[in-house]
């Protein structure tokens, strides 16, 4: 039998931010386990900074699973989830979607759970999203850091950033576990949750986690 893949997908063009993807998954990629290949779409923008930005991804996504019969899983790496439904229409292999799996894995850390966004303008997006999951009483707060894709995948002066709006969910907002809301802060994680001392989420990586799951019991 050939190794099984999962193929995590993201919907930007900046290879920054899939190499971040890479290296944060790193413990995740067993010898004997599934193979994990993190791919860029080049057909994105530059970043998913807006809805228009999570639309226009989405029929590119869904041609990119349509062709790809090597992978046994699938990992749309955007807090959006963009294309999430559509791709899994056009296959019955798992798609899973990072802020979907992150939400749910925060809930299994603490009460309430906190985000921490790239910009305001994405907190009206998220919110919808989480009221659509009814998870609405679980969420102490979103803070965004008002910064680009871009620039929180470059790492400079964002941890300080992350820290400080991460402090003020905790402390201000009550959160007891702090949610990554873009696929770019991948890196940041061991050293945010160092500074908080309460769980801080990944999204990819416990989108992935749950990925291994789901293709060591398929079948």
């Amino acid at each position: 039998m050939s190794r099984p893949r999962i193929t995590v997908i993201n919907p930007n063009s900046n290879q920054m931010v899939t190499d971040g993807l890479a290296a944060a998954l790193t413990p995740l990629m067993f010898a004997d386990g599934p193979e994990i290949v993190c791919e860029t779409l080049k057909e994105g923008p530059f970043g998913v900074e807006s809805q228009k930005d999570a639309d226009s991804v989405t029929l590119p996504l869904r041609r990119f699973v349509e062709g790809d019969n090597a992978s046994s899983a699938f990992v749309i790496a955007c807090y959006s989830d963009p294309g999430l439904h559509v791709c899994r229409e056009a296959t019955t292999r798992p798609v899973l979607g990072i802020a979907e799996c992150g939400v749910l894995t925060a809930l299994t850390r603490a009460d309430t759970f906190g985000v921490i966004a790239i910009a305001q303008r994405s907190i009206r997006r998220h919110i919808r999203y989480l009221r659509q999951m009814g998870l609405m009483d679980r969420l102490a707060a979103e803070r965004p850091l008002d910064m680009t894709v871009a620039e929180t995948a470059s790492g400079e002066g964002t941890l300080a950033k992350m820290i400080a709006v991460g402090r003020a969910l905790k402390d201000e907002d009550g959160a007891g576990a702090i949610v990554m809301g873009c696929a770019g802060m991948a890196r940041h994680r061991k050293n945010l949750e160092d500074a908080l001392g309460i769980p801080v989420i990944d999204p990819t990586q416990a989108a992935v986690t749950m990925a291994l799951g789901a293709v060591a019991f398929a079948g």
